[in-house]
């Protein structure tokens, strides 16, 4: 695992969950404040998007099986990222509702009693949601973890795999030099049993020889 990606991962996850408490402050102030918090959450979402593209350079960059796993939880940040993206589109609307409200109540062309209940609803709604993606996203990031995990332990009995096959490898080496060697024992006494035969029956052949002689010079008296 990347310690650099880890770097970013941390940052982000620490990011993601502030943007997620910004946005359920915003949608309990209006006017002046909302528009502030509106602005800091943008600012933040802009600096989650430049995190997420770290990521992914820095994934992109090592090996395959380390990839696979760490562009998957990049999708599960991506997607969170969004939906961070959506609430904000939800409070700016809502924002603007409030502008628009306010407008009708100078003009004299809304009920204010009304008005304020239907606010107060799509505030219950809003927020209803916000908790919602907050479950949603920590559930992703179980599932991410466990995942990782599961990774790991893959990446852990491949690498136990390999070492045993290196060893088994280096084994049948051994054993090839060693049926080698024997093969060359084994040809040496060969060869010198043949020349033990040469010699053997050179060494018979010049008896029977002698012993010829020795008859025939006997029975020749």
């Amino acid at each position: 695992m990347s310690e650099i990606f880890e770097s970013y991962e941390r940052k982000y996850c620490e990011l993601s969950d502030n943007l997620s408490k910004k946005c359920s402050a915003a949608n309990l102030v209006d006017g002046e404040q909302k528009k502030q918090k509106i602005s800091e959450i943008k600012a933040g979402l802009d600096e989650a998007d430049a995190l997420i593209r770290k990521m992914d350079l820095e994934a992109r960059g090592l090996q395959p099986n380390v990839k696979a796993v760490l562009l998957a939880k990049l999708r599960e940040y991506k997607s969170d990222l969004n939906n961070l993206k959506n609430i904000v589109k939800r409070i700016a609307s809502t924002d603007l509702n409030l502008a628009a409200r306010d407008d009708l109540l100078e003009t004299g062309k809304a009920d204010t009693f009304t008005a304020s209940a239907n606010q107060k609803d799509r505030l219950l709604m809003s927020t209803e949601k916000l908790n919602s993606s907050s479950n949603r996203i920590r559930d992703s990031r179980k599932v991410m973890l466990e995942t990782e995990e599961l990774g790991v332990s893959l990446l852990q009995d491949l690498h136990q795999q390999r070492q045993s096959l290196l060893h088994a490898n280096y084994t049948m080496y051994g054993v090839d030099d060693n049926i080698s060697k024997s093969k060359k024992v084994l040809t040496s006494i060969s060869r010198r049993m043949n020349r033990n035969k040469w010699v053997i029956g050179s060494i018979m052949t010049v008896l029977v020889l002698a012993i010829i002689v020795v008859l025939y010079f006997k029975l020749s008296k």
